[in-house]
């Protein structure tokens, strides 16, 4: 049985994998700051660490011996905590510590692979393509501080793995969404704030939108994002910075719109200005597909149901997993 280490195990994503990671037969050893949220941890072992202490994370290495490393912690949210600018040397300060304690130890510990999950942030806000593909990061030019931090810890892992040997597998995510994420409290994405207003809105009611609702995204539901991982590492090679997405690409007005078709109420938008991020983000899986023989297929529709169904739960205090 191999034994995974999971870091930002309480998160959205990292909650999901652990699950994953069981049901794939792993010893999992979920470790961060706070447990799920919604469910309880899957993990074998959970601990509460501060993963910006080197010991906190040296520990680990030297108590278990660890096939693979998963590092989804991080200081992360929706465009109002990215991109205010309120919260930028919190970002690059935890998220850098953290991921130089990981990748210092399981070095030296010489973990069999360490997974680093990247985002769609490093890109620049103006690209240069018409939809992002993997070297299109280059020449630099993120759209937040969080992106920076993230492009940096992408080249911090990948001279590890030149200089120490440590197989490292990175992918940037494209706006993951689904059940037992965040819906409130300011560190929300759009799927997941905009059914939350949904749910809450009685028929006929107005909700609001930031910014003119024509930026576009790819959203990907979690499960999807967990297959992605998981075939990435189970991968006799590594790769480049891979991204894991889907070419669906909706606007915000019409990822609103189906959520209200899915709600059954008729509601109306009221567009306001607020942080929107980059105005289009346009995945590109060809890359995905020839590395991996693999891309997302369920359609956008069936993960928002799913979703919104879940955040009704939760506002109205029901219990529907």
């Amino acid at each position: 049985m191999k034994t995974a280490l999971v870091c930002g195990a309480g998160g959205f994503i990292g909650s999901h994998l652990v699950k994953r990671l069981k049901r794939d037969s792993y010893f999992v050893i979920g470790v961060d700051r706070k447990r799920p949220e919604f469910s309880k941890s899957a993990a074998d072992i959970f601990f509460i660490r501060d993963l910006r202490n080197p010991a906190a994370i040296k520990y680990f290495f030297d108590t278990y011996s660890i096939n693979e490393v998963y590092q989804m912690a991080s200081d992360l949210g929706g465009a109002g905590y990215i991109f205010s600018g309120d919260h930028d040397a919190d970002i690059m300060h935890n998220s850098s510590l953290i991921n130089t304690n990981i990748a210092e130890c399981a070095a030296r510990a010489k973990a069999d692979k360490l997974f680093f999950p990247s985002s769609s942030c490093v890109y620049s806000a103006s690209p240069r393509e018409e939809v992002y593909i993997e070297h299109g990061a280059y020449p630099a030019e993120p759209d937040s501080e969080y992106g920076w931090e993230k492009l940096f810890s992408e080249r911090q892992y990948q001279a590890y793995q030149r200089n120490y040997g440590l197989d490292v597998r990175i992918a940037r995510f494209f706006s993951i969404f689904g059940k037992e994420g965040t819906w409130k409290g300011g560190k929300e994405l759009a799927p997941a704030a905009i059914c939350r207003k949904a749910a809450m809105a009685k028929d006929g009611d107005v909700i609001d939108i930031w910014g003119d609702g024509k930026q576009t995204r790819s959203y990907l539901y979690v499960d999807e994002c967990v297959d992605g991982i998981r075939l990435l590492m189970e991968n006799e090679q590594s790769f480049e910075p891979l991204g894991i997405g889907t070419e669906e690409v909706v606007s915000i007005n019409e990822l609103a719109e189906m959520i209200i078709k899915i709600s059954g109420k008729k509601l109306t938008l009221n567009h306001i200005k607020g942080f929107t991020g980059k105005q289009k983000i346009n995945f590109s899986d060809k890359l995905l597909y020839e590395k991996l023989n693999w891309k997302p297929t369920r359609p956008l529709s069936e993960g928002l149901e799913q979703t919104y169904n879940w955040i009704h739960s939760q506002v109205y205090n029901r219990d529907e997993r």
